[in-house]
């Protein structure tokens, strides 16, 4: 049941695809909070359960690597619930090193849990959606997908591969009434950045001070540009790129020429 003012998606059913943890348990949280009835899709069994059960949703266990899994999740949704109006994909993998060094089953397992499902979720909720009269999809992707780093070409490819992704759909689907958008996330404060800062503490303070902000962003910073674009608010956006970065991707690199401003 909604616990806020807004309930923006009362009777909604929305998947959300990685969605244990981080900005994908923040956005499961966030749908239940204004009224949608939640499949938090997700291979931790332990989080899972327990972040579904907190918000009265499902719990679906899910390889989002085995397209048959992808596709047995959206019809047994939408028989269990009648409908699907809201698709998240926020499951990522992510390899770190050399391109040189990098192992082809590294790269291939990125793409196969960060691109691949957005294309296999996107595919089978299409006719779920399309049934009765339209939906959202939404996809994370990152800044890291409208840009290089050094160490995640893998990653880097497969966000990118996402936000071009997304535009096809859009353009697809439209008339279908099936909005298709991509979030954008910067360096957002979740398990998975812990973990790379684990690896190397001394990054932390100089991710910080990259972010013109002067910190890192909360999951449900990103959780509220993804509920924004599948909400009736975002009626009109199909095809569009949200970046939620604290204004990180806004400058040149250019090293400041009138320093103190």
């Amino acid at each position: 049941m909604p616990t806020g003012v807004n309930a923006r998606f009362t009777d909604r059913v929305a998947i959300v695809t990685g969605g244990a943890s981080g900005i994908g348990a923040a956005t499961a949280q966030a749908f239940a909070a204004e009224g949608a009835r939640v499949v938090v899709a997700d291979i931790d069994r332990e989080h899972g359960p327990q972040l579904a059960n907190q918000i009265g949703g499902t719990f679906a266990w899910l390889d989002v690597a085995d397209d048959g899994q992808v596709t047995r999740l959206v019809a047994d949704t939408a028989r269990t619930h009648g409908r699907l109006d809201v698709f998240v994909g926020c499951a990522f993998s992510t390899a770190f090193g050399s391109i040189e060094s990098l192992g082809v089953a590294e790269w291939n397992r990125t793409l196969d849990v960060t691109l691949t499902p957005i294309f296999t979720g996107v595919r089978a909720a299409i006719p779920v959606m399309r049934a009765r009269g339209g939906g959202a999809v939404v996809a994370v992707a990152s800044v890291s997908g409208l840009a290089g780093d050094r160490g995640l070409a893998a990653y880097n490819a497969a966000k990118a591969a996402v936000i071009n992704f997304t535009r096809s759909a859009a353009l697809e689907l439209a008339r279908s009434a099936i909005r298709v958008n991509a979030v954008c996330p910067g360096l957002i404060d979740t398990p998975g950045l812990g973990r790379a800062f684990a690896r190397l503490p001394e990054r932390h303070a100089l991710a910080e001070a990259a972010v013109p902000l002067g910190r890192l962003g909360r999951a449900e910073e990103a959780a509220d540009a993804i509920l924004f674009l599948a909400s009736d608010q975002a009626s009109y956006i199909t095809g569009a790129t949200l970046v939620v970065d604290g204004g990180l991707t806004a400058a040149t690199g250019i090293p400041d020429l009138v320093p103190g401003i």
